[in-house]
């Protein structure tokens, strides 16, 4: 553990035999990443500018579009030099420093996430006590507290590998860097590593994923002890953004890290795609999910778009 690594650069790779339409892939990859800044940079500016929707729910919305945003940016340098050149070498600490933000916002949208289903749980099972038990100053102490948390939980994993000698061979699954993939290329089996990963997958989205649930069990209860049928829909049809939102980022994530651990090498036609879509969809359809279909985000961008174009002519 105390050995320097022997390998300098790694090299990242696409899709393996869809080379001939990398550049049908680069176009669709360059597509979604200007949705999702382009998306959640527009989120975040109404969200801010506007002081009808500088609310603790919204803050919210806001946090988890910088964590999209954040985690857009960390993966767009190397995918798009993949398909660009076919394949892209990478210096390891780079290599360590992309994997430590990819997986730092991945745990930091689990958090916000979390937080935004407490929202929807003290909203529905307690709306007289809302305004009290979740107040702005609380929702930006939740904030500080979920940067802190995947900061805290994630630096020590590439500090580990990076005391660890890697010597294998260099070539990676993916268009960048991530934890299971470069633990295979580690000399030895790290118990260290092993524990520690587990260790932080479990007490952050596992935990996450976990109170989740149970939020959504108890709004479950509350809204079946409504007696009218159109009262239950008008209700849970409140929460459908979140549970989208939910579903779009744990199903990926849950099988990629499940394919990752079980299924070895020889499923890279599975966990390759699902990788793609873990870390390219929730940034691009979150706003789509939270800007167009939430009315008053839709009414303040509407509001902008006739104001920009009146002072515009």
């Amino acid at each position: 553990m105390t050995e320097s690594s022997d390998l300098r650069t790694v090299v990242l790779v696409g899709i393996p035999g869809l080379e001939d339409f990398y550049s049908w892939i680069l176009g669709f990859f360059c597509l979604l990443y200007l949705l999702s800044l382009f998306g959640n940079f527009i989120l975040i500016l109404l969200i801010r500018t506007d002081e009808s929707l500088q609310i603790p729910m919204y803050d919210l919305v806001s946090m988890l579009a910088i964590a999209d945003l954040g985690l857009s940016l960390a993966t767009i340098p190397t995918v798009l030099g993949v398909f660009s050149f076919q394949s892209m070498e990478l210096p390891v600490p780079l290599c360590l420093l992309q994997m430590f933000f990819i997986h730092s916002f991945s745990v930091m949208e689990s958090s916000i996430l979390l937080a935004m289903s407490y929202d929807r749980f003290v909203a529905i099972c307690n709306p007289l006590r809302y305004p009290s038990l979740l107040t702005r100053h609380l929702t930006r102490r939740l904030g500080l507290l979920t940067v802190l948390r995947s900061f805290a939980v994630i630096l020590p994993i590439p500090v580990m590998v990076q005391t660890s000698r890697l010597c294998r061979s260099a070539m990676l699954s993916h268009a960048f860097c991530l934890h299971p993939d470069i633990m295979r290329l580690l000399c030895s089996k790290s118990t260290e590593n092993n524990i520690y990963s587990m260790f932080a997958v479990i007490s952050t989205m596992g935990l996450d994923a976990f109170l989740i649930l149970l939020s959504y069990a108890l709004i479950l209860r509350a809204v079946f002890q409504l007696s009218l049928v159109s009262a239950r829909w008008k209700v849970f049809r409140t929460c459908v953004r979140h549970i989208s939102a939910v579903l779009l980022f744990y199903i990926p994530m849950i099988s990629l890290s499940m394919i990752h651990r079980f299924a070895g090498p020889s499923s890279t036609f599975l966990h390759v795609p699902l990788a793609y879509l873990h870390f390219l969809l929730p940034p691009t359809l979150n706003p789509i999910l939270y800007g167009m279909k939430t009315k008053m985000i839709y009414q303040s961008l509407i509001h902008s778009l006739r104001w920009a174009s009146k002072n515009m002519v």
